[in-house]
């Protein structure tokens, strides 16, 4: 009577590594799924052109590093330029800057201050969140610290379709402005990592995850709004004066 315990063997085998492969593929296709889900669910509601940003009260900018291993951080100007910009062209009237202030030698919302002032918008209209320790912090914190409702987001582009994706659920109308992006070679590494950023995101929304600090609520200065009559008494800025005369 031929033996059956080869041909067991192998099935077994096969089962194994069938299930070995799912507990590999698995993981992944669930990353995959959440991050180009988010980039589909926000990708609308992210802005390149500046002249097409709707206006909102705050612009929020979400904090980094302005250095990296004694360099400078190629996300972090851009993010300030963007912000600064916001602010010039109209579009905001106030910058809520939120990042990681751990320790006294780390201050991630003081140093975006400084450069926004370097980049002429005026401190009275900057307003600091020191506990913007996550993204998820820093929208939490928007609304219920900073009392806002409707705000722009700044940051690179795959960081603010997460951060808008959180901004939704925390209650807040929120659009984003996208920072210019660095050579790929910044890029590259920091959008893998965004890819488990986003999972964990999730996670902490359907666990109801809560900011480490909130605190407070604190004001958000804002500039004040031009008048009708100055308005309509101002003259077309893309009017040319006449050439004077000559007599």
């Amino acid at each position: 009577m031929p033996s059956t315990a080869k041909p067991s063997k192998r099935r077994w085998l096969g089962v194994s590594v069938f299930l070995a492969a799912l507990a590999v593929l698995l993981p992944g296709a669930l990353l995959i799924t959440i991050d180009v889900g988010i980039w589909l669910a926000t990708r609308e509601r992210i802005h390149d052109d500046l002249a097409r940003v709707p206006p909102a009260p705050v612009a929020l900018v979400l904090g980094t590093s302005h250095r990296q291993r004694g360099r400078p951080n190629l996300f972090y100007g851009p993010r300030i330029q963007a912000a600064a910009d916001l602010y010039h062209a109209g579009r905001v009237r106030a910058i809520l800057v939120s990042g990681d202030n751990a320790t006294r030698y780390y201050n991630e919302p003081w140093t975006m201050r400084r450069d926004l002032i370097a980049a002429g918008v005026p401190a009275d209209y900057i307003t600091l969140d020191y506990a913007g320790f996550r993204t998820l912090d820093s929208m939490v914190r928007a609304k219920a610290v900073f009392s806002q409702k409707e705000l722009i987001i700044v940051s690179q582009r795959f960081h603010a379709a997460r951060a808008l994706y959180i901004a939704e659920r925390a209650g807040l109308n929120a659009i984003a402005y996208a920072a210019a992006d660095p050579p790929l070679g910044w890029y590259l590494p920091i959008r893998v990592r965004e890819v488990f950023a986003r999972a964990l995101a999730v996670l902490d929304l359907l666990t109801g995850r809560s900011p480490r600090f909130l605190g407070n609520p604190e004001p958000v200065p804002l500039r004040p709004e031009p008048s009708p009559a100055l308005l309509d008494e101002s003259p077309c800025p893309t009017s040319v004066s006449p050439p004077p005369s000559s007599s």
